[in-house]
């Protein structure tokens, strides 16, 4: 008696959010990617750009918004 293993799931992607966007997604898309509130995802943000000093968490924003892509439209 053997049972049947369903499918596997298809690979998530790590893209910016285009329905939790606040500036570019940047928050939101990790937190659809953790699957946990973009809220928490934001908060974390902003304390750890505190404690490790502004200006490298604002260049690291900026960076993921270039290299984190939207979703095509017709997934949104």
């Amino acid at each position: 008696m053997s049972t049947a293993l369903p499918p596997p799931a298809p690979p998530r992607k790590l893209m910016r959010s285009r329905t939790h966007k606040v500036i570019a997604g940047v928050c939101g898309g990790i937190a659809e990617y953790l699957e946990v509130d973009p809220t928490v995802v934001r908060v974390l943000y902003v304390v750890a750009t505190v404690l490790s000093g502004v200006l490298p968490g604002i260049l690291a924003y900026v960076i993921l918004t270039f290299l984190m892509p939207l979703p095509d439209r017709s997934l949104a």
